[in-house]
């Protein structure tokens, strides 16, 4: 499994918005699903900082991703507009690989 990490600090008072947009059933994974290898988003909320967000995009591997990137278009460009307007900072941490034991 291929793990994208993102952090987002969202402007008080707009966490609902960005909930919405960015959660399990909001318009960032409608696009996701349009795509081969996409699994599934997580969204987490830091407990001790109000507007501290984490996603987690899981593909099946890199290059599904790399396809997602290639393919994303203007509704990718659209939804990120969306979401830079309710941001402080965005932030990809990394890209990860579920370690296989052997």
């Amino acid at each position: 499994m291929y793990i994208i990490l993102w952090q987002f600090d969202v402007i008080p008072g707009c966490e609902a918005e960005f909930e919405s947009l960015y959660g399990p059933g909001g318009d960032w994974v409608q696009l996701f699903r349009q795509f081969d290898g996409f699994i599934g988003t997580e969204l987490l909320h830091d407990v001790h900082h109000r507007g501290r967000y984490l996603t987690l995009d899981r593909w099946r591997a890199a290059p599904d991703y790399e396809a997602f990137l290639e393919g994303r278009g203007e509704k990718y460009q659209e939804i990120d507009r969306r979401g830079e307007k309710l941001t402080r900072h965005e932030t990809r941490i990394g890209a990860f690989e579920e370690n296989r034991a052997r």
